[in-house]
């Protein structure tokens, strides 16, 4: 019989911004410390708390997303990339019931902690506060009828304050106090427009991350930590037919015409370096071989390639370096006019432009393949979830199909596309978007491969045809 039990613990807290990536990375590290194997996973969308985790624990960080993915796909992903590991660790997103549009609980963290079966650990940022504490901590916990909240971590609390304050809440809220982080100046993160600062950017990361690690030892309960992610229940019952829950059916490998995986240019630097994990390794699945490049070093793109994905990031941020290599730019645009399948995301959509302003509004020659510029607006262009209804037939998918994504962006383009119609989940906003064709997916919107399979095959029956 298969083994579906999955020891885990979610993160989460009442409001972003109370130290939920810093615990994470921290007890990640500490768990490492003590011998044990660790997977992680990132509630919702975001890109840079993966990055983080994966500082930490030295294997990709998985996102967990129930608009972008269902729920039987999120359990699924759990259970693959927990596979073999001691205990899981899922960091929350937002506030802890904060979902769809600021007002639905759907795809919050707390709804992922009821798909998941997870038991959740609540960070309580104690700054300015005190009996009051005890009273957010009740109605966080108190607020939904089984919110699995069953322990609480004080953040920015002194020992002398914690001492006294961990007795108050244990007596008014029933739920154990498990420890405490006081402030660590020397362990902050930088943020910028879109969160936090990658972790490629940090310096002495590694040395960060185990004073944390260092402290929580020191601080925190890991013992009853580890015992509650031991108590979770098995993920979901073993089907008749032996599959994990949520397996996607094994489908047919797409290939050269010499059987060969399909070699597909994949961007990935500090200037693009936003992927869904589990979004490549499904194409790998299908048949694809990822080949890695640079657009800030590498002079032409990697030969015998099919396609290229160019994801999101900061080409905004590197405007010199990105428009000084001439060679690769060429190259690029080349491969595009003669029909190498591409999708581009974000960034990466930027990057195609004709320019890409910074936030000083420099402008730099980019690709110059899609006729236009990107600048800097003074507010968020777009934020959150989206369906993206296709108006014609393209590299994705066919005309008066949905797909979903999420945007996050302060840069804007003056020739956006018009290839799909976007719609928000929750309100009767609409928008054109995406520039799309046969050859060609590239718009702001990031997708997930695991939302649709048939994304990822028909992008790749589509790099084995040309």
């Amino acid at each position: 019989m298969m083994n579906l039990s999955v020891p885990r613990l979610c993160i989460a807290a009442g409001s972003s911004g109370s130290g939920k990536t810093t615990l994470t990375c921290g007890l990640l590290k500490a768990l490492i410390n003590r011998g044990l194997t660790v997977a992680s996973f990132k509630a919702g969308p975001d890109y840079i708390d993966p990055m983080f985790h994966r500082e930490v624990i030295g294997a990709h960080s998985s996102n967990l997303d129930l608009f972008l993915l269902t729920e039987e796909t999120v359990r699924r992903l759990l259970w693959e990339n927990s596979r073999g590991k001691d205990l899981s660790v899922l960091e929350g997103v937002m506030g802890f019931y904060d979902g769809l549009g600021g007002a639905s609980a759907e795809a919050s963290t707390w709804r992922l902690a009821q798909v998941t079966g997870s038991p959740v650990v609540l960070v309580e940022d104690c700054r300015g506060l005190s009996l009051s504490a005890a009273a957010r901590i009740k109605g966080m916990a108190e607020f939904r009828e089984d919110s699995r909240i069953r322990a609480v971590i004080l953040n920015h609390i002194s020992s002398s304050r914690y001492a006294e304050l961990k007795d108050i809440i244990e007596g008014e809220t029933g739920l154990a106090v498990c420890g405490f982080l006081p402030v660590l100046r020397e362990c902050a993160i930088e943020s910028r427009h879109l969160g936090l600062v990658t972790a490629a950017e940090i310096g002495d990361l590694q040395g960060k991350i185990e004073t944390l690690a260092a402290r929580i030892e020191e601080t925190v309960d890991l013992d009853r930590l580890i015992a509650l992610a031991r108590s979770a229940p098995p993920l979901e019952p073993e089907d008749p037919a032996g599959r994990i829950p949520g397996e996607i059916p094994d489908a047919p490998k797409t290939a050269d015409r010499r059987g060969k995986a399909l070699r597909i240019a994949v961007a990935r630097d500090r200037a693009f370096c936003f992927y869904y994990e589990d979004g490549l390794k499904l194409l790998r699945e299908r048949g694809a071989e990822p080949v890695f490049f640079s657009p800030l070093k590498d002079r032409s793109l990697p030969e015998g390639i099919r396609g290229l994905y160019i994801g999101g990031g900061y080409p905004e941020l590197y405007g010199p370096e990105l428009s000084g290599n001439r060679s690769l730019l060429d190259d690029i645009r080349s491969a595009l006019r003669e029909g190498l399948p591409c999708i581009a995301e974000c960034g990466g959509f930027m990057y195609l432009h004709h320019t890409v302003s910074d936030a000083a509004g420099s402008a730099y020659p980019m690709v110059n393949f899609i006729p236009g510029s990107c600048v800097k607006q003074p507010r968020l262009v777009r934020f959150g979830y989206a369906f993206y209804q296709a108006r014609r037939d393209n590299l994705l998918c066919r005309r008066g199909e949905l797909l979903r994504g999420h945007e996050f962006h302060y840069w804007d383009s003056d020739c956006p596309g018009d290839g799909f119609l976007g719609m928000k989940p929750r309100s009767a906003a609409e928008w054109p978007c995406i520039v799309a064709g046969e050859n060609l997916f590239a718009g702001f919107p990031h997708l997930h491969f695991c939302s649709d399979p048939r994304m990822a095959e028909r992008f790749l029956d589509r790099c084995g045809r040309v």
